[in-house]
This record gives structure tokens, sequence and C-alpha cells, in this order.
């Protein structure tokens, strides 16, 4: 049980507590932060008798929501969502993110962009000043598998370092996203302007969608060495729980 774990929880736990109604519908991201919120969720659920329904980002989103016994249902019967919450990989001062490190972003991006509400979760070491700074692996971007080679040139005549993610531990050759999909992780250093990035990429026929969630999170909660929670908001402002 690290700091980090504790961190986590902590952030989970106030947002969970902050945002969550009666009769909601919920996105659930994915990712290791989640895990804690959709405890604190099903706990909640059963001490008050909260009604909730839960939409998942990925086959792990998925199971946790199972596991936990909460109502499942999908974006074709709930197609507006009250509140998304998600982890992120990184997080700048107006509230961007690259998400994608767990390989699910295409899901966790039309989850959140149908919510009313969107807030990440996360710990002290997501924060940095401009995407790139901390998040060293590059943006994770979903291709169709026949674009890859071709996407890769291309992002390289940007100044990009592009990568093919590999498969883990008993999956040979690459890693295969929740929709059959490849996806590449591009280095782009620094970011200074993800908006223009995001547009770019996203362009490029062969991209399924790009791991940069631009202006869409109003809320971030990110736990601390210290055992507070910090809060930012999209303006720049923060408080401290």
């Amino acid at each position: 049980w690290t700091m980090e774990e504790e961190a986590k929880q902590r952030a989970a736990f106030a947002a969970v507590d902050a945002h969550v109604r009666d009769g909601m519908v919920l996105g659930i991201g994915s990712g290791s932060t989640i895990v804690f919120a959709v405890e604190r969720l099903a706990r909640r659920v059963k001490e008050e008798g909260l009604k909730v329904w839960c939409i998942p980002t990925s086959f792990q989103a998925t199971q946790l929501i199972l596991q936990h016994a909460l109502p499942l249902v999908t974006l074709d019967t709930h197609p507006i969502i009250d509140l998304a919450i998600d982890g992120a990989d990184e997080i700048d001062t107006h509230l961007n993110l690259i998400k994608g490190g767990g390989g699910c972003q295409t899901q966790e991006k039309i989850v959140a962009s149908n919510a009313r509400t969107f807030i990440i979760i996360g710990d002290f070491r997501k924060e940095a000043q401009q995407l790139g700074q901390n998040w060293r692996k590059g943006v994770p971007v979903e291709v169709i598998p026949i674009s890859y080679v071709p996407l890769m040139k291309k992002w390289e005549a940007m100044g990009g370092r592009p990568t093919l993610r590999m498969g883990t531990g008993s999956k040979m050759g690459p890693c295969i996203s929740d929709n059959g999909n490849f996806i590449v992780d591009v280095d782009f250093g620094i970011i200074h302007n993800p908006t223009e990035l995001n547009q770019k990429l996203s362009m490029m026929p062969g991209v399924v969608e790009t791991g940069l969630f631009v202006d869409m999170a109003e809320k971030a909660y990110l736990g601390q060495q210290d055992g507070s929670v910090r809060v930012l908001d999209k303006s720049g402002k923060s408080c401290k729980l």
C-alpha cells in the first residue's frame, strides 16, 4: 500500500462524494484510480440506497461495474450521461489531458464527450505545467491497422517519435485495443498547443482517436503527499480538501 495508492483513493472518494447524486447516469472510466471510485460508489449505493446507471469505457470498466453489482447500461439506452469520472496520465494547468496509457482512450473520449460533467481523479504525479513534461511515453493514438506505417512516417515528418505499442506478457505482437485496432505512442516533447496538435492528428485518415482530451474536463481531484486532495478547475483556480 503506497503513498500513491493512498492519494488515488482519497481523490476518488472525494470526487464520488462531491458529485454523485441519486438518479444519475454515470460514465465509468478506466485505470487504477477508477477502482477506488467504483468501490466508493458501490458503498454509497448500498448505504444510501442511491439509484445510478453505469456506462463503461472499457472491458476493465465493465468488469468493475459487474463485480460490484452496479447496473450496467449502454449509450444506446442512455445517450446522455450526467457525470463521467476518469483518470489521466497527465493533466496541465488548463485541465487538458493525455490519456490512453491503458489503451482505452477512444471509448473514454466517446463517453466523456456525451457527459454533462466530466471530472478527473488521480494523484500528485499527474500534474504538469504543460502536457509532455512528466508523461514521456507520448500521445497514445489509436489507428486502423493498415494505416500504422504511413502514419508513423507522417508523424516523424512532424517532429514526433512514434512507437507501435506492443503487447505485454503472453501477448506476442502489437497491443490490440478493445476496438480491434493498433495503438501508436507518439512523443512530441512538450506540447505547447494541444488543441492544434489534436486537430492535426484527428484529421489524418487512419486515425481513430487521439489521447489528447482538450477542454473537456471541468474539475480534477488530485490526492497529495500530505494527505490532502487538491481540486483544480478549468479557470486555473485550486482549493484543498
